[in-house]
């Protein structure tokens, strides 16, 4: 995006590209009438979202680096003492703060240790995902307990996936400068006909059981200690059927909006990846937005990865800059603006660089500067 357009496109006529069209998929959310005929971006409250990142285990090198890049609030996680032990403690959660402030990082949110992103196959704890008791029992009585310890460290929000496949990618292919995207194609994936996992066949009506069982037990607990419990969607969704036996009900929109609303509660919502939703729509440059208003509007998001593709569901190239995919990041943070969304906006899957010491983080600085820039425009129109 040049720069008369950029500006162009932030300025007094926003409201219309905020409005976008409406998705096919998803119904229209009414616009609040304005008094007095003043144009929306006039009368719109300013945009609260901030900048943030994710990353493993804190430590004094990550610390530094997020604060070097000016990073609003970090999710990360707590070094424990205790390699068997299925969640941290009070003080390994307190040494992890102690660390954020000294070098004046705000931690907002925490990982799960048990639901993670990784192939059940190489999962150590999958007992919760393979419905497998009594483990499955013990896991979910950690998981509570790591809310407890949320709760009692001010930590806000603790991040989950509910994955058997893991992240899913084809290949990779040549993108900007000597970087490396990677890409999905379903057909391609199909056609090599993978072995089932672990997990065997896990039908659709068998995963909403497990994910019910889970939720039954952790959103009381939740409620009771006023802490957000945020799921990432299954990245990316795949064909009707399932894939490797395995039918990923968190792998489409519908999908989500299905389970955000059972066991229905303000703590209960997505660690949503902008990216992976637009992977799942047929025509993610037009569906986002009302995608994205549809859970805003419901309180529903409490964490946003803001990343790019090019493509749709089932044939994507994924990992791509924030400013050369199908998704308009100006429009989109209109919308967050609209539906007051009030926390952060993360980079992820940054494009990799081979051969760099430090080839997962090489990329995010420009994607660092590229959102906040955006963020501080968006927060200057009156």
């Amino acid at each position: 995006m040049d720069r008369r357009k950029f500006f162009t496109v932030t300025g007094a006529g926003a409201a219309a590209a905020a409005a976008g069209s409406v998705a096919a998929n998803a119904p229209a959310q009414a616009q609040p009438d304005l008094p007095g005929g003043a144009c929306a971006s006039a009368k719109m409250p300013s945009l609260k979202a901030r900048l943030g990142h994710q990353f493993g285990t804190l430590s004094d090198d990550t610390a530094a680096w997020v604060a070097r890049y000016g990073v609003d609030a970090i999710c990360t996680s707590p070094k424990q003492t205790d390699p068997n032990r299925l969640y941290p403690t009070v003080d390994e959660m307190n040494a992890m703060l102690d660390l954020a402030n000294k070098w004046k990082v705000k931690v907002e949110l925490v990982d799960s240790i048990l639901l993670r992103s990784s192939l059940i196959d190489r999962e150590k704890h999958p007992a919760i995902m393979l419905a497998d008791s009594p483990e499955r029992d013990r896991d979910i009585e950690a998981f509570q307990n790591h809310i407890r310890t949320c709760a009692k460290t001010g930590i806000r929000a603790l991040k989950y996936n509910m994955s058997i496949l893991g992240v899913l990618r084809t290949d990779e292919v040549p993108g900007r400068g000597d970087t490396l995207y990677n890409r999905w194609n379903a057909k391609e994936a199909v056609a090599k006909n993978p072995p089932l996992t672990k997990a065997g066949v896990v039908n659709a009506d068998a995963f909403w059981e497990r994910i019910d069982y889970f939720l039954s037990h952790v959103v009381p607990v939740a409620n009771e200690y006023k802490v957000q419990i945020a799921c990432h969607p299954q990245d990316p969704g795949t064909p009707p059927g399932g894939y490797r036996g395995i039918d990923r009900v968190l792998g489409t929109y519908e999908g989500l909006q299905k389970f955000v609303m059972m066991h229905e509660s303000p703590y209960h919502g997505l660690n949503l990846c902008q990216g992976t939703l637009s992977e799942n729509l047929e025509n993610p440059r037009e569906e986002l937005p009302d995608c994205i208003r549809w859970f805003g509007t419901r309180k529903k998001l409490f964490n946003i990865h803001f990343r790019n593709i090019r493509g749709h569901r089932g044939d994507f190239v994924a990992e791509m800059f924030p400013d050369e995919g199908d998704i308009d990041f100006v429009k989109m943070l209109k919308v967050y603006r609209e539906v007051q969304y009030p926390y952060l906006l993360m980079p992820d899957h940054a494009p990799r660089v081979p051969g760099q010491p430090n080839a997962w983080r090489e990329n995010f600085p420009f994607e660092f500067g590229y959102i906040r820039g955006l963020i501080q425009a968006e927060q200057h129109i009156v």
